[in-house]
């Protein structure tokens, strides 16, 4: 494998050219912000840990910064990309950057919420700087989607990435924190400053690592009624879980015989429960004949 040339990646002045010719301007609407730092991409890579057999799914890739970056270290890399312009030029910019990766890029044009096949093999790992405004609802969605993805790094806003990455009794823990550590061992993987953003956005970013759970967590209850549980416990935070469970069971008297069953005090909130404890209670929906 030949190895790519020193000025493969692009740098801010060849973001804003790109963008100059392609009559593009980074939209809120889509959360879009350029990284323009050929460090920051290079160390999102290293801290992902791609490996030169790994086959990257990259979400939202918009000019191309870190696409090069990963095809500098992986096998293959597919990205998936909604915006129309910046979907019909990426293939090209990788012809011209990379010439000799070129035929291990593959780009798939699509809303990544809606994406439920990849072309070539299984994705092994998912390295993308996800638009902010939807980037748990994707994430949740590729590691779903995708259960060949073992490693994960995201960046997303520094709020977001609190989220994802807490642990039960923080302030910040909620649905997205439990639902990610469903599929995987979460941690935050460091900070990116605003500045090498183009526009730079008015708010810090984090990068989230994930590592797929070697053993699934053990339950007889699905998934969906799992996280069932987690979006009722949540959707009224301050209650107690026999309360803010009423809806989900049936009645309180219901909620609270699932809770007993399960060995989670009915007056516990939903912050305070491990992945493992809401999937106990999914498993106990109904018991004692929900009466009452």
């Amino acid at each position: 494998m030949s190895s790519p040339t020193p000025d493969a990646l692009l740098g801010p002045a060849d973001i804003r050219e790109l963008a100059a010719v392609l009559g593009v301007r980074p939209t809120k609407q889509r959360g879009q912000n350029f990284v323009i730092d050929a460090n920051t991409v290079r160390r999102i890579v290293r801290t992902a840990g791609v490996r030169p057999d790994d086959v990257v799914v990259e979400v939202g890739p918009g000019l191309g910064s870190l696409t090069l970056a990963l095809l500098e270290a992986a096998d293959r890399v597919t990205a998936v990309e909604i915006d129309d312009v910046l979907a019909a030029a990426l293939p090209a910019t990788v012809a011209a950057r990379m010439p000799d990766r070129a035929e291990r890029f593959a780009l798939v044009h699509s809303d990544a919420m809606l994406v439920e096949e990849l072309p070539g093999p299984p994705p092994t790992a998912l390295v993308a700087n996800l638009p902010y405004n939807v980037a748990v609802p994707v994430l949740l969605h590729m590691l779903a989607t995708f259960p060949s993805i073992e490693r994960t790094l995201v960046m997303v806003q520094s709020e977001v990435a609190d989220r994802l990455a807490a642990a039960p009794g923080s302030k910040v823990y909620g649905v997205p924190s439990v639902k990610a550590n469903w599929y995987a061992d979460v941690k935050r993987a460091g900070a990116i400053g605003r500045n090498v953003f183009w526009p730079a956005p008015n708010v810090d970013s984090g990068l989230v690592s994930l590592v797929r759970r070697t053993e699934p967590v053990k339950t007889s209850a699905t998934r969906a009624e799992v996280f069932a549980v987690v979006d009722a416990a949540f959707a009224q935070r301050r209650k107690t879980l026999r309360a803010a469970l009423s809806g989900w069971a049936g009645s309180a008297a219901a909620a609270e015989a699932a809770l007993v069953a399960a060995g989670v005090s009915p007056q516990a909130r939903g912050e305070a429960l491990t992945v493992e404890e809401f999937a106990r209670i999914a498993e106990h929906k109904g018991h004692g004949g929900a009466a009452a």
